[in-house]
């Protein structure tokens, strides 16, 4: 029978080792990930998302499954996250207001022919894709990640970070459109 990820942080609660083992090789990648798309600096990402396990371990007598473990270990990352940014300074930005425009009208395909300037408009999409992603707004790139990357719902993002499930959903849409836009552009 699989192991949920609750029981098996309940189990390392009552001294299973290997529980915890099983449940760091389950999230380490995606947890990673997450931390490491929301900081410039791959230094403060390994720091932030060491931070992110030792609490675990530490909250480990404290854990209760009131909600699903990912959501638990992801409100731990954001508050790790948010902790960061304010030692250096930075700050979460609002939500801004932004029109309601549809998606655009994509080109169609281009001719098996144009392969290398395919190639070449690929990588292009792909530095356009970066520079957005980095520009996103923090809580737009944290909602968006948690929601792509960790594959949570926007309730579990809400709960995870602590914002308004209408909030999160924004922040999803308005990175998402961004993101398409500097692919499309």
């Amino acid at each position: 029978m699989p192991e949920t990820d609750e029981q098996l942080m309940l189990a390392f609660a009552q001294g299973d080792a290997g529980a915890f083992d099983r449940l760091y090789a389950r999230h380490k990648a995606t947890v990673f990930r997450f931390v490491a798309r929301s900081l410039p600096s791959r230094a403060d990402a390994e720091e932030v998302f060491q931070d992110v396990w030792m609490r675990a371990i530490e909250a480990r007598s404290r854990y209760e499954p009131r909600a699903k473990f990912t959501t638990w270990l992801y409100a731990i990352a954001h508050n790790r996250l948010v902790d960061l940014w304010r030692r250096k300074g930075l700050s979460l930005v609002p939500l801004e207001v932004e029109g309601e425009d549809g998606p655009e009208a994509r080109d169609p395909p281009g001719d098996p022919g144009d392969e290398p300037f395919a190639q070449v408009s690929g990588k292009e999409a792909m530095a356009r894709f970066a520079a957005a992603f980095e520009a996103l707004p923090p809580a737009q790139r944290e909602a968006f990640v948690m929601k792509e990357e960790a594959g949570m719902s926007i309730a579990e993002i809400a709960q995870a970070t602590g914002a308004d499930a209408e909030a999160v959903k924004s922040r999803v849409r308005y990175a998402t459109a961004k993101l398409r836009e500097a692919l499309d552009g």
